[in-house]
């Protein structure tokens, strides 16, 4: 797990070792082990190291093959690597390291980009060919693992995180209204854009080629996507319980391979629960970690925000060595400015959290598993699915499903939310043509309703999740620390998609819809309803967790910011916020956005998510910006 970057001159241009130490050091928490260079020409290589596999000099990058034609920097973990290598070494290859980097980079020689295939596992890496001349970049399935890029006529810059390419000396940091449009509509950016303008994300199961002998052009392939083709009908709901089980140790067993302490986040549910519970099989007093929240100012749905006597119970049922940090509201205020530094390009959610229990973990470990992706392979957000039960045609799902993911301003708001120079700007800019797109990877006719049910898992697996993976990458890192994620292991993932969905998801949800910005009274009416989801995975994992766990209500990683942002935030909120010095009134109406916020303080509406948003924007701004 480390932090990777480069430069390509396009124009010719011999690449400085010093601006490329610049683009390498200021990531140097994703690898605080160690750091390396190399340059040829045109093209350059950085990497910081975080030491996982083989602590040993020999594990360091940009790594070589032995003829020197082709060099890696790469970030990332393979699981699937030791059986990769056998395969390599039964046709000559030697290996003079026991990293997964090194397979990766053979696995390259031999097999050429399709080597990707081959790959079980999060990763990001650059290979550069010097006998053709071509640049290879790629990055996982899923997106675990976060991969950005700059380019115009004369380079191109590629690197884990955005600030490196801040550190170029001709980049000048301009905004992406485009993005800006998505982030206030979705709280997301599905597209490959950021906020950052000319900066793009290389898609998930995507790899990009540059050749100088097709001129330099830009070439992504797609190398997997989503199968949501159900397996036979003759299968019993039992025969497919025993294989996810099979499967869900596999993949726990699998990532559990490193050279250093893992430990394991314990929220108290489920999927955390039932990981934790199989890593302690492997590790005695496995150190696991929850994040509390104060309850004191909190109301309503709020109240059952905090996990810790859950977490506390499943820690002693499993015998782990369990550490917990209790956030208050003044915590979120605090931790602002390295949060938003660190996240960069803004995504879903209230993610402060996730910093801090990010940051608990790594005074003790160096690895930490998450429970994160059970939800969208297996129907977690009953609610969510309403608009595709009951839709009569792909259009009626469309305007539907859209409207719901609108989670911050709808389309109708925004001549009045916007500045009118830049509602100028974005108005022809079209976010559900955005939202369209999305689907347009799901390849199967919808023609039942199992259709369009799997049409929203792929479109949370693409989207909701993707950004959720970008968030725990980028807090994590921020302390040195590798977060990695069972549930998406490729083999299990392969078959959730293929389990029916009449085992994932209640039918009796037919008739309940939830608005997740209403005030909790309303959702209180429906939480009896919230853990008709992921039926197959609670019947699987009640093997691992007692069934009060395995079949408890569904709710998220949040701190109780409603409440907060009308009670002990509120003057943090109003200082920042309600000041016509604010940046954020450079590109919005702050007549209208203070009348939103309004509503939430006066307890009309609850406007959580939109205010969480103004203050992220508020800080990328002054960071990024210095507006």
């Amino acid at each position: 797990m480390c932090g990777i970057t480069g430069i390509y001159n396009l124009n010719g241009e011999p690449v400085s070792t010093t601006v490329l130490k610049k683009m390498t050091d200021v990531i140097s928490h994703r690898g605080p082990d160690g750091e390396g260079f190399w340059a040829d020409g045109n093209i350059g290589f950085g990497h910081r190291r975080l030491a996982i596999i083989d602590l040993s000099p020999l594990g360091s990058q940009p790594m070589q093959t032995d003829d020197g034609n082709f060099i890696i920097t790469y970030n990332g973990e393979v699981y699937n690597y030791l059986n990769i290598r056998i395969g390599l070494e039964s046709k000559g290859y030697k290996f003079h390291s026991k990293t997964d980097t090194e397979v990766v980079l053979k696995a390259f020689q031999e097999y050429g980009p399709e080597c990707v295939n081959m790959f079980n596992g999060m990763f990001a890496f650059a290979i550069w060919d010097c006998s053709k001349k071509r640049l290879f970049l790629a990055r996982d399935r899923y997106g675990i693992k976060p991969l950005y890029y700059f380019y115009n006529e004369s380079i191109f810059l590629f690197a884990s995180e955005i600030k490196s390419l801040l550190k170029y000396p001709r980049f000048d940091v301009e905004i992406s209204l485009e993005a800006l449009n998505e982030y206030f509509t979705f709280q997301n950016i599905f597209s490959d854009r950021t906020l950052f303008k000319n900066v793009f994300l290389l898609p998930p199961a995507t790899y990009l080629t540059i050749d100088v002998r097709k001129n330099n052009v830009f070439e992504k392939y797609k190398f997997w996507k989503c199968n949501f083709e159900s397996q036979s009908d003759h299968l019993s709901e039992n025969d497919y319980i025993e294989e996810l089980i099979r499967l869900f140790k596999q993949a726990v067993n699998r990532q559990l391979v490193s050279d250093v302490e893992v430990g394991a986040y314990l929220s108290g549910g489920l999927d955390s629960g039932s990981i934790s519970c199989l890593a302690s099989q492997s590790f005695k007093d496995l150190k696991t970690f929850t994040c509390g929240f104060d309850l004191s100012s909190a109301s309503g749905l709020e109240l059952g925000f905090d996990e810790r006597a859950r977490a506390e119970y499943l820690s002693n049922k499993f015998k782990t060595e369990h550490y917990e940090v209790v956030l208050k509201a003044g915590d979120m205020e605090r931790v602002m400015g390295n949060l938003i530094y660190h996240l960069e390009d803004l995504k879903v959610g209230q993610a402060y959290p996730n910093y801090y229990v990010a940051r608990l973990a790594s005074k003790f470990v160096k690895v930490v598993l998450s429970g994160a992706g059970g939800d969208e392979l297996f129907a977690g957000y009953p609610w969510r699915y309403y608009s595709a039960i009951h839709s009569e045609s792909f259009k009626n799902y469309i305007e539907s499903y859209y409207d719901y993911w609108q989670r911050l301003i709808p389309d109708n708001l925004k001549p009045t939310f916007f500045n009118e120079d830049i509602y100028c700007f974005v108005k022809d800019f079209n976010t559900k043509d955005i939202f369209r797109s999305v689907l347009n990877g799901y390849s199967h006719k919808y023609e039942s309703y199992e259709n369009y049910i799997n049409s929203a898992l792929y479109f949370e697996l693409k989207t909701f999740l993707h950004g959720i993976l970008l968030v725990e990458d980028k807090l994590s890192m921020a302390h040195s620390l590798e977060t990695r994620v069972p549930m998406l292991d490729n083999e299990f993932v392969d078959f959730a998609l293929k389990v029916p969905v009449k085992f994932k998801l209640s039918h009796d949800n037919v008739n309940f819809r939830l608005n997740e910005n209403q005030p909790p009274p309303e959702k209180q009416m429906y939480s009896g309803k919230t853990n008709n989801g992921k039926l197959i995975l609670r019947k699987a994992l009640s093997r691992f967790v007692h069934e009060d766990y395995s079949n408890g209500k569904k709710q998220g990683f949040s701190g109780p910011d409603a409440s907060w942002f009308k009670g002990e935030s509120i003057e943090y909120v109003k200082n920042l916020l309600f000041n016509k010095d604010a940046r954020i009134y450079n590109y919005i109406q702050q007549k209208t956005a203070q009348n939103l916020m309004n509503e939430h303080f006066e307890g009309k509406v609850n406007r959580r998510l939109l205010i969480w948003s103004f203050l992220c924007f508020e800080w990328w701004l002054k960071i990024f910006k210095n507006e």
